[in-house]
């Protein structure tokens, strides 16, 4: 290979970019509403707990959508799919824009929220075969990187435009990220890339749900959903924390997510290189200083210095167990396909539980520290379950590679 060829084989291909511009659009939507919520409870006159429905709707949609559409879609060209999966993205945003009603802002959620897990699970079969095999896992972080930045950047940025300009602005603003995605991945992904071919195809839907028949894979996939439920149930409520409690403007919202943002990209890299080394501990670990961090924060949530800190924390070990629980459920499942998406869908329905529990608490009378105290004993019960898994764990015989188990799942009748 001459000089040339190498450059060109390194060279970041556009499709990449799209592919990221797409998980951006809908990191944002994601995340943008907590720092929103009590602007969209004022405008459409709706209490705090009734709007906390709008995180709650999305996640639960989320969950349905990673693995219905998935599967409804395993025979359809993927670059066509992901382009109509953008263009739902658009449509949801566009609706909670113009929302006239509480009832249409939450339809707009879940129409958005549909795109969410099968985007993120097709996009990176897509993304792996844009660039040589010895690429692949930087293919797939190259897109995922675009979930991070809209922690770290765009969520603020949102909730910066929402306060500036009212809140349907920033609904505009991401109606109009998602076009331009829309036509990226039009244009940039290769028609190559989203083929799917016969030698391809994933396997049957029965050998994959035997795979479930593993106790790890199920208390893998609680944990998943008591971590993040904990987590984004805190989360959720945070902006009344900051300006309800710890004596925050509105406008300061903002920075205090990019703090937040920044805990997530250091837990998530630290985690993911701490799990290679020692991924059930790593869980636990992560578990246990999500826990603390959030009966902290509960403690501490008047201190302004000690918010930031913990605030920080919070992202630092929310995430720092994120890359182990993938890689954990997929080895207990054996390799499934369906387990990745699984994962998706457990991690949701943990953010709409916490979320839900959050808004009994303020709903209760109990505060706006409340949502942390909830998120620090749903953390705790995920905690006890990881302790479970990594001890049953360590019982059972060692788990098949990734590849030697994905043949194995073939050859089921």
């Amino acid at each position: 290979m001459n000089i040339r060829q190498d450059r060109n084989a390194r060279r970041m291909p556009a499709g990449l970019v799209a592919l990221a511009l797409g998980g951006f659009g809908i990191g944002l939507t994601e995340f943008v509403i907590a720092g929103l919520l009590p602007q969209v409870s004022r405008g459409l006159d709706v209490s705090e707990a009734t709007a906390g429905w709008l995180i709650s709707g999305y996640a639960l949609s989320v969950a349905i959508g990673a693995i219905l559409l998935t599967a409804a879609t395993t025979r359809i060209h993927r670059k066509a799919v992901l382009v109509g999966l953008a263009a739902l993205f658009v449509l949801g945003n566009l609706l909670s824009a113009v929302a006239p009603s509480y009832a249409v802002a939450l339809l707009g959620r879940v129409v958005a929220a549909l795109c969410h897990g099968s985007f993120f699970g097709i996009g990176s079969l897509v993304a792996r075969r844009m660039v040589p095999p010895e690429r692949a896992s930087q293919a797939v972080a190259v897109m995922f990187a675009g979930l991070t930045v809209a922690n770290v950047l765009g969520v603020p940025f949102g909730a910066l435009v929402g306060e500036r300009w009212g809140w349907r602005a920033t609904f505009w603003a991401i109606t109009g990220i998602g076009v331009l995605a829309v036509a990226a991945i039009a244009v940039w992904v290769p028609a190559w890339a989203g083929a799917v071919h016969e030698a391809h195809r994933p396997v049957g839907p029965r050998p994959q749900l035997r795979a479930f028949r593993s106790w790890q894979v199920w208390l893998t996939l609680a944990a998943t959903a008591l971590g993040y439920g904990g987590m984004f149930g805190a989360f959720s409520y945070i902006a009344y924390t900051f300006t309800e409690v710890t004596g925050f403007t509105s406008a300061d919202v903002a920075w205090l997510l990019v703090v937040y943002g920044s805990g997530l990209v250091i837990g998530n890299v630290a985690g993911g290189r701490a799990a290679d080394r020692d991924r059930d501990r790593t869980l636990i670990v992560s578990l246990a200083g999500l826990a603390a961090t959030l009966a902290a924060f509960g403690l501490l949530a008047d201190g302004r210095v000690a918010s930031v800190v913990l605030v920080f924390l919070l992202g630092v070990f929310g995430f720092a167990g994120v890359p182990g629980m993938i890689t954990r459920v997929t080895d207990a499942a054996g390799g499934a396909p369906l387990a990745a998406s699984a994962n998706v869908a457990a991690s949701n329905v943990g953010n709409a539980l916490g979320a839900w529990l959050g808004g009994l608490a303020i709903s209760a009378g109990l505060g706006y520290t409340a949502p942390l105290y909830v998120g620090a004993a749903v953390v705790a019960l995920g905690l006890a379950v990881m302790v479970v898994a990594a001890r049953t764990g360590r019982a059972a015989s060692a788990p098949a590679s990734f590849g030697q188990a994905s043949v194995s799942l073939r050859r089921l009748p």
